[in-house]
């Protein structure tokens, strides 16, 4: 179980960095999986994860504030438009149905993007 639940996290941290590149896929979610799977199977890589540059940050935030930075807010929605806005027009700009169906999904990542509160620095 303990390889099964490394193997889960390493996964998921994958696609969270993968998210932090293509704005369809939540880098946050991901992360916190990784460090939830981790904590059992191996607190050396969960200590990793907490003290990384780059994800530590996102983990700490989520975990002690339940908000996301306004910079990242901004960021992620505004990547997030510019990526669906060039689908919808360019790549599926025949297909009505595709379409609408990629701009639902990007009003309801920016919702739920929105809907945590933001995070306060100082």
């Amino acid at each position: 179980m303990r390889i099964f639940l490394i193997i889960i996290g390493s996964v998921s941290l994958v696609l969270g960095l993968l998210g932090v590149f293509i704005p369809v896929l939540p880098t946050t979610p991901f992360l916190l999986l990784s460090a939830a799977v981790w904590v059992k199977a191996s607190p050396r890589l969960y200590e990793w994860l907490l003290n990384h540059k780059l994800f530590g940050e996102y983990i700490r935030n989520f975990r002690e504030h339940k908000a996301i930075p306004l910079h990242a807010k901004i960021i992620s929605v505004v990547l997030l438009w510019a990526t669906m806005s060039y689908c919808i027009f360019v790549i599926v700009n025949e297909k009505l149905w595709l379409q609408i169906v990629l701009a639902a999904l990007a009003t309801a990542v920016t919702w739920h993007i929105l809907s945590y509160a933001t995070l306060k620095r100082g």
